[in-house]
């Protein structure tokens, strides 16, 4: 495999996956209709990696393009980013979540078999496992989901098995990852959100860069060693080596592979804030609030697969993580520059 098709490659995770392809040798080629994401993106992948990606403004639901780009670039297998994230959102729009993440990888996948690519290795999730409580989550772990975006990927995982199952020829592989966070240990490149962050690790760097007045906690009374929540954090350059992993394995090897990626360990919220405490130099601003429904008390992976098939393990710790996202933050306050 030479040349990667990236959906979605502009994007917080795709970029620093692209920025990893390029150190293995390999030619990403980035397709991004930028509603999440935006083009100076680009230019710092060229700056991190010493090679301009190969970029494309388009969208995945664009048949006629994807047969372009499959075939002009002889793309040899697709890495797809591309979807909608926000749970909240989901619930608000859930058309819009079934026509972007499901009907866009039907068209995909259909552009991919009419031009002889049988290798994609999709970004699925942990949402995936629903309101499982039984820790640590396995792939073996009975899947539901709670909220339309956790069904989109989960609707999108079984097209996988169905399509494995019609055709032998495939090579699909699911990353059901946890929480990514973290950003590229140069301070070129990070997250970058829409509006207010629905995550914890951008919200708690916006307030550490005052643009947000003080962190809400929300629960202070879970059965955990502190009474905040606990996930599995992991950091985005972890995660990139993990898709990179997972490239090399699905080479030549035909069928359905589900993987986690996580650490394997939990952090709480508390612990979190603590640790981007020390990276910034200073206690953070918070304070509580009620829990939210639907939130479970604890989170975390069980990466035993990833370790033993793809040769992968996390090992970057918290304090990396907060490190090279305040790196980021601290230099980027307001994000990518349009």
């Amino acid at each position: 495999m030479k040349r990667i098709l990236v959906t979605g490659g502009a994007g917080y995770i795709g970029s620093i996956t692209c920025v990893q392809l390029i150190a293995a040798g390999l030619q990403p080629v980035i397709l991004d209709n930028l509603h999440n994401a935006k083009a100076a993106v680009i230019d710092r992948i060229e700056q991190v990696a010493g090679q301009r990606p190969a970029f494309v403004q388009g969208d995945i639901r664009d048949r006629a393009l994807l047969d372009h780009l499959l075939r002009e670039h002889a793309i040899d297998a697709v890495i797809h980013f591309a979807g909608l994230k926000a749970v909240g959102e989901s619930v608000a729009q859930p058309l819009s979540y079934y026509d972007n993440n499901v009907h866009g990888t039907l068209v995909l996948i259909e552009a991919m078999r009419d031009a002889g690519v049988r290798t994609l290795v999709f970004s699925s999730s942990a949402t995936v496992y629903g309101d499982a409580t039984q820790m640590p989550l396995r792939e073996d772990t009975p899947t539901s989901a709670t909220n339309p975006y956790g069904r989109t990927k989960l609707m999108v995982e079984q097209i996988l098995a169905d399509v494995v199952a019609s055709d032998p020829a495939w090579s699909m592989t699911a990353l059901r990852y946890f929480n990514p966070v973290g950003a590229h240990p140069s301070g070129l490149m990070g997250e970058d959100p829409q509006g207010v962050p629905n995550n914890l690790m951008p919200f708690i760097a916006q307030v550490a860069v005052g643009r947000r007045e003080a962190l809400r906690i929300f629960g202070r009374d879970y059965p955990t060693p502190d009474g905040t929540g606990m996930r599995d954090y992991i950091h985005v350059m972890d995660l990139a080596d993990g898709h990179l992993a997972a490239l090399n394995h699905a080479h030549g090897r035909a069928g359905l592979h589900v993987f986690n990626l996580g650490t394997g360990h939990g952090n709480s919220v508390l612990e979190m804030l603590a640790a981007f405490g020390r990276a910034c130099g200073r206690e953070l601003p918070h304070e509580f609030a009620p829990r939210r429904p639907g939130d479970v008390a604890a989170c975390w992976a069980d990466p035993t697969r990833a370790e033993s098939q793809l040769g992968w393990c996390a090992t970057r710790t918290l304090d990396q993580m907060c490190a090279d996202t305040w790196r980021w933050q601290s230099t980027h306050p307001n994000g990518y520059e349009s």
